[in-house]
């Protein structure tokens, strides 16, 4: 932790806007560190909370911008599909509307570190990503801050010297909102559709994520997937040397797996069978980042295999919450589009799939292919009745449970009679509609796994 002398925004006015997860810390750390702040947000809950804090109330959005910046929550629009009116009254007199990681890298530069900064995104696996780089650098001993969209939130984390990484996890959100940051190494996984009402188009989007390779230098690192055109379609715009990567094919100069060998020219750098919590091509591609990484930051080949044996997972990620008479539950609540369901649907033979909520653009047409590994489908949420329409016409066997508290012992009587190993909680949806997040949704899920009686459906 800083001391206390530490100003570093001493005489800046900064209004914050969004006092969730990371709002809240984000202001008590800028006042710490000399700002003049004041903050505000939609529910009087959230502002009760921060004037207990002893932070000053003031809503942004009353009368004329009085600030000089607005420190604006990721999931609050400034532009599509309509700004929050905050954000327009920033706009109107030209205030920047900037992302805590602005902040924190400002902050750490202030503090004369030269620590870097690794930045990951993508649409699906930068949070997988982002947590392996950091297993791997504190296994080797490194001095390791991990935050931003992954949490914890960024402007809580400590500041590092210079032999510091800073690994955090960016979403398009926030990469709309960094100015002066530079990735001393970025990685970029894969595009998909997605966010799109934010963004107006995939070109937007693109243009989004591209921000992670913005203000690189030649001397600086840029991990890119090839897996997708979208973001082999960012190399022509790099500076920074580029390492591709890839989970099924060759890369000269880059990492990627054959089959399921992880590795680079060199060679073989470890059999992924050998990490558990790593399964599916996907997980090959966020191996291949990490490895990419921790190479560049001076990991020996071995401990980078180690770290990649030992990493524990994340939370609603293909995560293995039971096993009951010779069936598995895989809760993998953190897919809430089509894409990152296909990576769980392609890591095993035969399921019963459990999808649906608030649909992404498209639903699960693209997922026809991969239709065969389901012998029943039981589907929850206001997507429900689309979601059947779609296997109906591919000939797959479900059925409407409309909630989770039905679908789970639904599901489980089906794999208990012998339709699949596998119940799997993938919903390829968002949550909104019957959960505050993917991660209650997930919790959710767990919690009824593991009140199924041992060995029989409920």
């Amino acid at each position: 932790m800083s001391a206390p002398s530490f100003t570093p925004f001493a005489g800046e006015r900064i209004a914050v806007l969004g006092l969730g997860r990371a709002g809240l810390p984000a202001a008590l750390r800028l006042r710490d560190w000399g700002a003049d702040v004041a903050v505000w947000d939609d529910g009087a809950a959230a502002r009760e909370a921060a004037a207990k804090a002893g932070l000053a109330l003031e809503n942004p959005a009353a009368g004329p911008f009085r600030r000089d910046a607005l420190l604006l929550s990721p999931g609050i629009p400034h532009a599509l599909p309509r700004p929050h009116p905050a954000a327009a009254a920033a706009q109107a007199v030209g205030a920047p509307i900037l992302d805590a990681v602005e902040y924190l890298y400002r902050a750490v530069r202030a503090a004369g570190s030269h620590a870097r900064f690794l930045g990951v995104t993508g649409t699906n696996g930068k949070s997988t990503t982002t947590a392996l780089v950091h297993h791997l650098l504190r296994g080797a001993g490194m001095a390791s801050e991990v935050g931003g969209n992954l949490g914890p939130a960024a402007l809580s984390l400590n500041i590092l010297g210079d032999r510091g990484v800073y690994t955090v996890e960016m979403s398009s959100y926030s990469l709309e909102r960094i100015v002066s940051v530079r990735f001393n190494l970025g990685a970029m996984l894969n595009l998909s559709p997605d966010h799109l009402d934010r963004h107006g188009d995939m070109v937007g989007y693109a243009a989004a994520k591209a921000q992670i390779f913005a203000r690189q230098a030649p001397e600086d690192l840029a991990v890119l997937g090839q897996d997708d055109a979208w973001s082999r379609g960012m190399r022509a715009g790099l500076i920074a040397r580029c390492v591709p990567i890839s989970a099924n094919t060759p890369q000269p100069g880059g990492i990627w797996a054959e089959g399921t060998l992880l590795r680079d020219e060199a060679g073989p750098i470890l059999d992924l069978r050998e990490a558990p919590a790593l399964p599916g091509s996907h997980n090959a591609q966020n191996a291949a980042a990490a490895t990419a990484c921790a190479l560049a930051l001076g990991l020996g080949r071995a401990a980078v295999a180690e770290g990649l044996r030992s990493y524990p997972g994340l939370p609603h990620r293909q995560e293995r919450v039971a096993e009951i008479a010779g069936v598995a539950f895989v809760n993998d609540s953190k897919a809430t589009n089509a894409d990152s369901a296909g990576r769980a649907l392609a890591s095993y033979d035969r399921v019963v799939w459990i999808a649906g909520g608030v649909a992404k653009e498209g639903g699960i047409d693209s997922l026809a292919p991969l239709f065969p590994r389901i012998a029943r489908a039981v589907l929850i949420g206001e997507a429900a009745p689309a979601f059947a329409r779609t296997l109906a016409a591919h000939g797959v066997t479900h059925e409407v449970a409309g909630t989770l508290e039905q679908a789970v012992p639904a599901a489980a009587a089906a794999a208990f009679a012998g339709a699949a190993p596998v119940v799997l909680l993938s919903p390829a949806c968002a949550s909104w509609d019957q959960f505050t997040g993917f991660d209650a949704r997930g919790d959710r899920f767990r919690a009824l796994v593991q009140a199924l009686p041992t060995g029989r459906a409920a």
